[in-house]
């Protein structure tokens, strides 16, 4: 039989498996000996990895693994026997024999033909290792017997692979009746695509299941009337009880009496099996969802494969030894989400080690130890997946962090020098910034720390840095468990329900209009001492408004790095836990939304993608179309009294006007210049407008020219009050289309109150 006849597909993989398992076994002890070359634990642990692989490589008729494995087998040995002190150099060697022995298992051919003289140079660089002499010592006591020459193929381990897209899932499923050790070590290959769908059919369960609920309150609401109607039957036969209805009305009445007691009977019966079935119901629902849930559920571990010999690697590339402590390796976290954390994880730890550790010498002179430490610590917490990632390097030089800042003209150096600690450590976040003059290998590709956030903010969570000077660096990652479900505050926007992610809100509060301020054409109100920029949620979403509660305006608090926004809704619907439904692919992305989910009474709802809300508020700042948000209860107001809009940049003339228009019983809005009372207009409903000709931004001809072009405002009555009085002025207003022209030189109270009254009549019209 030739050896390709040999080659069986199905023993490859087995093959496969084996050495994934055995390296990552082979990776960590070696990083291990590395620092400690005479633990015995992990030279046992090396040598039964290296000679299972043999054994294994020999079965599937795998020569060059064979030889590989053999030569590091040796290499392990000479160091057991103490004929070799295990160096960094050692290290790499072998694991270098490692990543081979990993690449043959993957691609045989590969080995048979490109790689050839690759594995005879290894081969020979181990075994040049091996006979390397040094001083004499002790040999290792062996901790457990050796492995045998040649595992047998049935005890191969099926491991959990590196995942991928279309890769196979692995979930532990003990068969029934089997409740010993093997059962609970089995495993079945399930593919990713049928256990996403089992997790959506039991999502979809829980959530349909979550519907009998109020159709209970319904039954209740039935109980409660047939006993009011019970009650009115006692009243009316009490009342007939002197004899004034005849016998057939008399029994008719006892008839309905003794069926309207039956039916209660069978109602009250039928929601004791009702409650029963809707409790037992939800709690398998549930469980099933639990279940499903779970089997996609992986130990932190599996998104560090790789990450501790990536740090040693690189570290040793850079002349910096460094090693990675992980704490929480058990912590559970859906398969995607950690999928999705590996790239930035990636990212913070070449970061640290480039940008963190400091080289050997400076260490040492700091009194630091030589090997930097970079420890990153996970746990669970309020149904998210905390990451801690410190460095105990050098930490951030924010005055060079400030220079940078000034060199690539984000702001003055008099700005610069006011900023506080976290003010600059927000730049390290923005796209492209860098510290770094020249690109280098490792970083300074200009994807930094931008990337990082985007990528944590995709998985609806959060990123935050601290650092101490000298000390090292700390990141403080906030992401969810699972994206299955989202924990959401489910607020109503032009009658329909819409989710904000808890992850992303900074609090919800409701206003006063008397809270709302205008200022440069913008609505704001005061939050921990500073002014935050207010927007209408239905103008955002395009939606038409519905009525607000009347306890206030309900306002949520979006915040992304410095920036705050305050988004008006109409009433908040409270916390909800949602199952999230994808939206369908066919309709693309669609702007400030990411996905779907259904409420407790089966209520669709939209679940909002906040980093693209604040790209949709930015954008409508910018066109200067902001609607008010109060405009509603300034409209009733209007109803009743006749309003009037007074424009002028001067604050005295302003007040005057304003006040002398209230004491005759109009309701009048000011406006700061010209655009300021084109938003006014374009937002609110106006009997009157009254406005200055010189002001900054707008002045009044061209205010009064754009209202005459708006068909909304063409009869709109306008007044124009102005310090310059020469004929040519006046006729430039009346051009433009004002109705009324009164110089403020001749102004006096009542000639102001006449034209008002001439031109829109009493206030109470």
């Amino acid at each position: 039989m030739t050896p390709d006849q040999m080659r069986d597909a199905s023993l490859l993989e087995l093959f496969r498996l084996e050495a994934e398992a055995q390296t990552q076994v082979l990776n960590a002890g070696l990083m291990a000996l590395e620092r400690n070359p005479t633990q015995a634990d992990q030279l046992e642990a090396c040598m039964r990895a290296a000679h299972s692989l043999k054994g294994a490589a020999r079965i599937v008729d795998l020569e060059a693994g064979v030889r590989v494995a053999h030569v590091m087998e040796d290499l392990l040995e000479a160091a057991r026997q103490g004929h070799v002190r295990l160096q960094p150099d050692h290290v790499d060697a072998l694991l270098q024999g490692s990543d081979l022995l990993l690449r043959i298992g993957r691609d045989a051919d590969w080995a048979d033909n490109a790689g050839r003289e690759f594995i005879q140079a290894l081969i020979a660089r181990l075994q040049g290792e091996a006979v390397e002499p040094v001083a004499k010592q002790e040999p290792l006591e062996p901790l457990i017997p050796q492995a045998p020459a040649a595992p047998l193929l049935s005890a191969l381990p099926v491991t959990q692979p590196a995942q991928t897209e279309s890769a196979p899932f692995e979930a532990d499923v003990p068969p029934a009746g089997d409740t010993g050790s093997d059962a609970r070590d089995r495993v079945l290959r399930v593919s990713a695509e049928r256990l996403d769908h089992l997790l959506d059919i039991s999502s979809k369960s829980l959530v349909e299941f979550q519907r009998i609920k109020p159709l209970n309150d319904a039954l209740h609401r039935l109980k409660r009337l047939q006993a009011s109607a019970s009650r009115a039957l006692d009243v009316a036969r009490e009342s007939v009880l002197d004899g004034t209805l005849d016998t057939q009305g008399q029994t008719m009445l006892g008839e309905a009496r003794q069926l309207l007691g039956e039916c209660q009977q069978m109602l009250a019966g039928y929601m004791a099996d009702f409650d029963e079935f809707g409790w037992q119901g939800g709690q398998r629902a549930q469980l099933l969802y639990d279940a499903a849930l779970a089997s996609r559920m992986r130990p932190f571990a599996d998104v560090l494969a790789g990450q501790a010999r990536m740090v040693r690697d690189l570290g040793r590339s850079l002349g910096k030894p460094v090693r990675l402590e992980v704490n929480g390796e058990a912590t559970q976290v859906d398969r995607d989400v950690l999928e999705r954390l590996e790239a930035p994880l990636t990212h913070l730890l070449r970061n640290a080690v480039d940008h963190g550790i400091e080289s050997p010498s400076v260490r040492a002179r700091l009194g630091k130890p030589e090997e930097g430490v970079i420890r990153l610590h996970a746990r669970h917490h309020a149904g998210m997946l905390l990451l801690e990632l410190a460095d105990d390097g050098a930490g951030v030089d924010l005055e060079r962090l400030r220079d940078s800042v000034v060199a690539r003209q984000f702001a003055s150096s008099d700005t610069a020098a006011r900023m506080t600690e976290e003010e600059l450590l927000a730049f390290l976040f923005l796209p492209g910034f860098s510290m770094r003059d020249q690109v280098t290998e490792v970083s300074g590709r200009g994807v930094g720390l931008d990337a990082v956030q985007h990528m944590v903010r995709q998985l609806r969570g959060g990123v935050r840095m601290e650092q101490r000077s000298g000390q090292g660096a700390r990141f403080h990652i906030e992401v969810p468990l699972t994206l299955s479900v989202v924990r959401s505050l489910v607020v109503e926007v032009g009658g329909e329900a819409y989710a904000f992610p808890l992850a992303h809100i900074e609090r919800m509060t409701r206003l006063q209009p008397e809270d709302i301020v205008q200022l440069e054409g913008r609505q704001h109100f005061w939050h921990e001492g500073r002014h935050v920029g207010l927007v209408s949620a239905s103008q955002i979403l395009q939606c038409a408004e519905g009525a607000r509660d009347e306890a206030g305006i309900p306002v949520v608090l979006i915040s992304e790095r410095d920036a705050c926004y305050g988004l008006a809704v109409e009433r908040f619907l409270g916390e909800r836990t949602l199952v999230v439904m994808p939206l369908d692919p066919r309709l693309g992305k669609v702007q400030d939304l990411s996905a779907g989910a259904l409420l407790d009474d089966g209520r669709p709802v939209l679940i909002l993608d906040v980093e693209d809300l604040f790209k949709s508020v930015g954008k409508l700042l910018g066109s200067g179309r902001v609607e008010r948000v109060d405009r509603s209860g300034r409209q009733s107001a209007g109803a009743q009294r006749k309003r009037v809009l007074v424009v002028d940049d001067s604050l005295t003339v302003r007040e005057l006007e304003r006040k002398l228009l209230q004491s005759r019983g109009y309701d009048v809005a000011v406006a700061v210049d010209g655009m300021d009372g084109w938003n006014a207009l374009r937002s609110e409903h106006f009997d009157l407008l009254i406005t200055d000709i010189d002001m900054p931004r707008m002045d009044g001809i061209e205010l009064v020219t754009l209202a005459r072009r708006d068909n909304r405002l063409q009869s709109l009555p306008v007044m124009v009050v102005s310090y310059k009085d020469r004929e040519e002025d006046r006729r430039r207003g009346l051009d433009a289309g004002a109705d009324y022209y009164l110089a403020k030189a001749s102004f006096h109270d009542e000639a102001l109150l006449d034209a008002v009254v001439m031109l829109i009549g009493e206030a109470q019209g």
